[in-house]
């Protein structure tokens, strides 16, 4: 069986979850979120904890005993803590601002780009060049960073454009005559 998937999810204080046929519900301070159930895994609430047995002995039965597991834990995580990605801009002039639901880039383009945030996702500007996206589902907080910085990624020679926090972008040397 997956080592992932024999670990059980406890649930903290404040959060419930709900498990029908089709799927199965997260709920806690920052919202709630919902998985469609799968039918390889049997997934059982008891005492606070949720434990997942796969339905048969297949490879695929086990494997997605560990991916639900993973997906489970990362609902509760984000329901009762949140997730957040932060973005810098490196070069000059780079400005970014946060206007209630929409992102004001100002990222050396001959316009503004403005990106519209999802619903249940939170955008804030500490800094004119720091970028913080928070949210309670995961998946969506990594996808939307991942699009802000699709706008203008780090460019190989100078490092100007938008990156994550923790990436290294490792600088080419110009060519020499």
């Amino acid at each position: 069986m997956s080592r992932v998937g024999k670990m059980p999810v406890v649930l903290p204080q404040g959060v419930e979850a709900t498990i029908a046929a089709e799927k199965i519900s997260v709920k806690g301070a920052q919202g709630t979120l919902f998985v469609a159930a799968n039918p390889l895994v049997t997934v059982k609430l008891e005492g606070g904890k949720l434990t997942f047995v796969p339905v048969n002995e297949s490879a695929e039965a086990d494997a997605m005993s560990g991916t639900m597991r993973a997906l489970l834990n990362n609902m509760v995580n984000g329901v009762s803590k949140g997730f957040e990605k932060k973005l810098n801009l490196v070069g000059v002039g780079f400005r970014a601002q946060a206007q209630g639901q929409k992102l004001n880039l100002q990222i050396g383009f001959s316009h503004p780009v403005v990106k519209d945030m999802p619903a249940g996702i939170k955008v804030e500007c500490p800094t004119q060049t720091e970028i913080l996206i928070k949210g309670a589902d995961r998946q969506v907080v990594g996808q939307i960073a991942a699009e802000v910085r699709a706008i203008r990624p780090p460019e190989p020679y100078k490092g100007k454009g938008i990156r994550y926090a923790d990436e290294k972008v490792s600088l080419k040397e110009t060519k020499k005559k």
